[in-house]
């Protein structure tokens, strides 16, 4: 079979493997779509995320959709293997697991392959309404669902969300859906603020290359913004989110920072006595994200922009790296 593996930055080799064995409680899966994500672009150009450094040629790919090789079931497929067995699982948070297999992560291959085995536990039949290009559409989805839940979010909030890459605008719709009285959304690439727009943002605003929003007074009110998504993993969206929430407000950190740092004005956050959390990918959100999916009520197929075959992964990756479009996927 073929699998994709990236060697360093930006070096991405195609290898012919043998089809893995599933192991007790894993199923045989063929790959159908792939879609790319931040983080993957983090792994191409960077080969790494923060601490998590390559340390071998490693399988990217973590937001797909399969079919069981055994009776032909498509099903969307969650990339977090949790032991199950730990406080964290216990309690509800198995994202939080210390001992979680991530697909296309570390040292656990992910889905740019044609065949892999993953835990049925993990497994999500997709009913008929949805296909395989929306089955990849449920990680991020789950992302923004979680987020949603990190802001403890209510009706009437005025909300934030600066960056407009898919989760920014799968929390846009989320937010209009969950009844926000005001929704602005910031973009550096013009063609996301327009998208932003289109999908519910009331004020839909470009930042410049340096990320500074312009005539801020013109639209922030003394109030300030009830909670705001920083989503462009861009330190100067986390200043702006800092000064754009009102004093007790939330800040809900999502982006992945490429340096690995972050840092705003404590001074500021301090007077407000602000709120900052961190989203660390999703909670228990399938079900909700594929709920979700099939209510008619939120747009996931206009984020999908750009579709490449496996052949052209690596051209995948460079358009995807250059912020073309919106969401990028690989087809099988």
């Amino acid at each position: 079979m073929k699998v994709l593996r990236l060697y360093g930055n930006g070096d991405l080799r195609f290898s012919d493997e043998k089809p893995p064995t599933p192991r007790k409680g894993e199923e045989l899966l063929r790959v159908a779509v792939v879609g790319i994500c931040g983080s993957d672009i983090h792994w191409f150009s960077q080969a790494g995320i923060g601490d998590a450094q390559l340390k071998r040629p490693l399988v990217l790919g973590h937001e797909f959709a399969a079919i069981t090789a055994a009776d032909g079931r498509l099903v969307g497929v969650d990339p977090g293997d949790s032991c199950g067995k730990c406080d964290f699982c216990q309690r509800g948070y198995p994202n939080l697991c210390p001992e979680v297999r991530f697909a296309g992560h570390g040292e656990v291959d992910g889905a740019l392959r044609e065949m892999m085995c993953w835990p049925k536990k993990c497994l999500f039949d997709l009913p008929e309404e949805l296909n395989a290009e929306d089955g990849v559409m449920l990680e991020p989805l789950g992302v923004a669902v979680h987020a949603i839940d990190l802001a403890h979010f209510s009706p009437n909030m005025r909300v934030g969300i600066f960056g407009c890459g898919p989760i920014g605008l799968l929390i846009i719709q989320l937010a209009a859906l969950s009844g926000a009285q005001e929704i602005v959304a910031t973009d550096r690439l013009l063609h996301r603020v327009e998208a932003a727009e289109s999908l519910g943002a009331d004020l839909a605003l470009q930042v410049d290359e340096s990320g500074n929003l312009p005539d801020l007074e013109k639209w922030k009110s003394e109030q300030g913004l009830d909670v705001v998504f920083e989503t462009a993993g861009d330190n100067a969206a986390v200043e702006n989110a800092i000064w754009a929430v009102k004093p007790g407000g939330r800040v809900v950190l999502v982006g992945i920072p490429e340096q690995d740092r972050v840092s705003f004005s404590a001074s500021a956050a301090r007077r407000k006595g602000l709120n900052i959390v961190l989203c660390r990918r999703s909670r228990n959100a399938y079900p909700r994200a594929i709920s979700l999916s099939m209510s008619g009520k939120l747009d996931l197929r206009s984020l999908i922009t750009h579709r490449f075959p496996f052949s052209q992964a690596q051209e995948a990756f460079q358009s995807a790296s250059k912020r073309v479009g919106i969401k990028t996927i690989i087809e099988f």
